[in-house]
C-alpha cells in the first residue's frame, strides 16, 4: 500500500491567493482532449495549477458539477483525493473512463482492439455494403437501443432516427464485440472509445466546410440540439473507431508517465471516486470533509446536458429520472425550467459548497454570464456562508472561442471569471451602497494606456466592484447598453481579435 504524506494539522491555509490570469493550454493533455468530446471543459492546465495552490497532497478535492471530470481526474494525478460529482452519469462515465485508465498495461488495451477488429470487422463491412433485405437478416443478430422519445427543440421523434439504419446497426456490432472483452479495465476503455464514436456515427454529424468530410462535430456540441443534417455524412465505422480507441490509448500512455513519474519523486497515493447526485444531496453526504472546491456551474441557458447526453445514456442503459430533470441547474430545457428557479439552485449551490468545505480551507467558482442577478446570487451566497472573496480573476483571451461568440461577437461574453472564496467562519451581509456604472467603466478604460481590452475583463470588473460597494442588485444594464457605452468612449470592437480597440490609437495597433 501507498504511503500518504502526512499533512501538519495546525498548519494555516489561510495564504496569498493567485492574483493573475494562467494561459490556457487546451489540447496539450491527452487525457482530456481527444479522448472524448464533451459539451465545456476547463483548461487542464489551469485547473492543476489551482489545485496545486489551494490544497496539499492527500487533500480531498471536490468539483461538485464535475462535467468530464477534469478537475477531479487533476486532483487524482496529483496525490489528491479526486471527488467528481453530476447528476448527469454520462459525465460520471467519461470522468471514471479516464482514470481507469491507469489500470493495466498498454499492451492489454492493443490486444483488446485488435480482438475488436478479428470479431466486427468483417460484419461491418458486410453492413457498409448490404442491400435493404441484407440489413433485416443483419439486424436480428443485434441489440439494438430503447427506441425512446427525444426532447422537443429536436428535428426527429425518436431515439433511433438519429441515425440512419447502417449507422445504428454498426454502432450495434461494436458494441456486441466490446461487452465480450476481458479484462475489465480494458472492456471499459473501448467503451469510452466506443462512446466517443457515437457523435460521429449519427445523422447530426456535420462535416466542416472545405476540410475532409471526417472533420467537422455533432450539432449537439455547437448549436446545443439534436439537428439532422440535410446530406448526412456516413463515416466508417471501423475507421471512425479506431482512430477514437488510438486516442483513448495515448491518453493512458499519458497518465502511466505521470503517476510513474510521482512514483520516482516521493510515492503516489492518488484516489478518486464519484458521485451522481443533486449537490444539495452531496453536501448532506460530505458536510464539512473538503479541503478545496474547484467548479464551475452551468451558466443558465443554451446547454441542457441531461437532454443532449440522452444520445450516451440510453445507449449505455444510464437511467435520468423525472426527479434528476427538475433539480437540473439550468434555464429552459425540456421541463422549461425558469430563471427565478436557476437564481434560487445557483444560490442554494454556491451555500452547499461552502457547508463541504472545512473551515480554514479554499473555494474557486469559475462563471461568465451577462446577468447581474446570476453573480449576485454566487456572491452573496458565498459571503452568507462565511466566506472572503479573496480573488477574480479573468481568464480571457483563449484562442478556442465558442460558435456563439464567433456568430454574435461582442454581445457574447467568452472567457470565465474565476472567483476564489477562503471560508473563514461565521455569516455577514454586506451594507447596501451605490455605484455609479458609467463612471466606474470610464475609470477603467482611462487606466488602459495600450488601448486594447477584452470586454468580458471589463465587465467582470464592474460586477465585482458593484458588488463590494454593496450594490450590485443596483446593475440594471443590458449587453447592447453596455457595449454602446464603450463606443461613446471611442472603442470599437474588433472581430478578428475578439478586442476593443481605441479609435485614436486603432491604426498604431494593425
Amino acid at each position: 500500500m501507498p504511503i500518504r504524506k502526512p499533512i501538519d494539522v495546525g498548519e494555516a491555509y489561510d495564504f496569498a491567493p493567485i492574483d493573475a490570469p494562467i494561459a490556457a493550454e487546451r489540447q496539450k493533455a491527452k487525457r482530456h482532449y481527444g479522448v472524448h468530446p464533451y459539451f465545456t471543459r476547463r483548461p487542464h492546465n489551469v485547473v492543476r495549477r489551482y489545485i496545486q495552490h489551494y490544497s496539499r497532497p492527500g487533500d480531498r478535492v471536490l468539483d461538485p458539477f464535475g462535467g468530464s471530470g477534469v478537475t477531479a481526474i487533476e486532483a487524482f494525478l496529483e496525490n489528491r483525493h479526486g471527488i467528481q460529482n453530476d447528476i448527469n452519469p454520462f459525465a460520471n462515465f467519461v470522468a471514471s473512463g479516464v482514470v481507469d485508465l491507469a489500470q493495466g498495461k498498454r499492451e492489454e488495451y492493443l490486444q483488446g482492439l485488435s480482438t475488436i477488429e478479428k470479431s466486427t470487422l468483417e460484419l461491418l463491412q458486410q453492413i457498409e455494403q448490404a442491400t435493404p433485405e441484407d440489413l433485416a437478416a443483419i439486424r436480428a443478430r443485434l441489440t439494438l437501443p430503447p427506441n425512446v422519445e427525444l426532447p422537443k427543440s429536436s428535428d426527429v421523434a425518436h431515439y433511433h432516427e438519429l441515425f440512419t439504419e447502417r449507422q445504428l446497426y454498426a454502432l450495434a456490432a461494436l458494441r456486441m464485440s466490446i461487452d465480450a472483452l476481458r479484462p475489465d479495465h480494458v472492456r471499459k476503455a473501448m467503451l469510452l472509445a466506443w462512446s466517443a464514436t457515437l457523435p460521429k456515427l449519427t445523422r447530426t454529424f456535420l462535416s466542416a466546410e472545405g476540410r475532409a468530410e471526417s472533420r467537422g462535430g455533432s450539432s449537439i456540441f455547437s448549436i446545443y440540439r439534436y439537428k439532422v443534417a440535410a446530406k448526412p455524412v456516413e463515416l466508417p465505422a471501423w475507421q471512425t473507431f479506431h482512430e477514437r480507441a488510438l486516442n483513448i490509448i495515448a491518453a493512458k500512455d499519458e497518465i502511466d508517465q505521470t503517476i510513474e513519474l510521482r512514483r520516482r519523486t516521493g510515492g503516489w497515493f492518488g484516489e478518486f471516486e464519484t458521485f451522481t447526485c443533486d449537490i444539495l444531496d452531496l453536501a448532506q453526504d460530505l458536510k464539512e470533509s473538503v479541503d478545496y472546491v474547484f467548479t464551475d456551474p452551468p451558466y443558465g441557458a443554451h446547454i441542457a446536458y441531461l437532454d443532449l447526453s440522452v444520445l450516451w445514456n440510453v445507449w449505455l442503459g444510464q437511467e435520468v429520472s423525472e426527479h434528476d430533470r427538475e433539480r437540473e441547474l439550468i434555464v429552459g430545457g425540456e421541463l422549461d425550467l425558469s430563471e427565478s428557479w436557476y437564481v434560487t439552485k445557483l444560490r442554494a449551490s454556491t451555500r452547499a459548497c461552502l457547508d463541504m468545505l472545512r473551515p480554514d480551507r479554499w473555494f474557486s467558482l469559475v462563471f461568465q454570464h451577462w446577468n447581474f442577478r446570476y453573480f449576485e446570487a454566487i456572491l452573496d451566497a458565498a459571503e452568507e456562508g462565511g466566506a472572503d472573496l479573496r480573488a477574480a480573476i479573468s481568464q480571457v483571451g483563449d484562442p478556442i472561442w465558442s460558435m456563439h461568440k464567433k456568430k454574435n461577437r461582442e454581445s457574447v461574453l467568452a472567457g470565465e471569471l474565476i472567483l476564489t472564496f477562503y471560508n473563514r467562519g461565521g455569516s455577514r451581509r454586506r451594507a447596501t451602497g451605490h455605484f455609479d456604472m458609467p463612471s466606474a467603466v470610464r475609470h477603467y478604460l482611462a487606466r488602459s494606456t495600450e488601448g486594447v481590452l477584452y470586454g468580458e475583463e471589463l465587465f467582470n470588473h464592474i460586477v465585482v466592484e458593484a458588488w463590494r460597494e454593496g450594490a450590485i442588485s443596483a446593475l440594471n444594464v443590458t449587453k447592447d447598453e453596455f457595449t454602446a457605452l464603450l463606443r461613446e468612449e471611442g472603442w470599437e470592437y474588433s472581430a478578428a481579435t475578439h478586442q476593443w480597440h481605441h479609435g485614436n490609437r486603432r491604426k498604431a495597433l494593425f
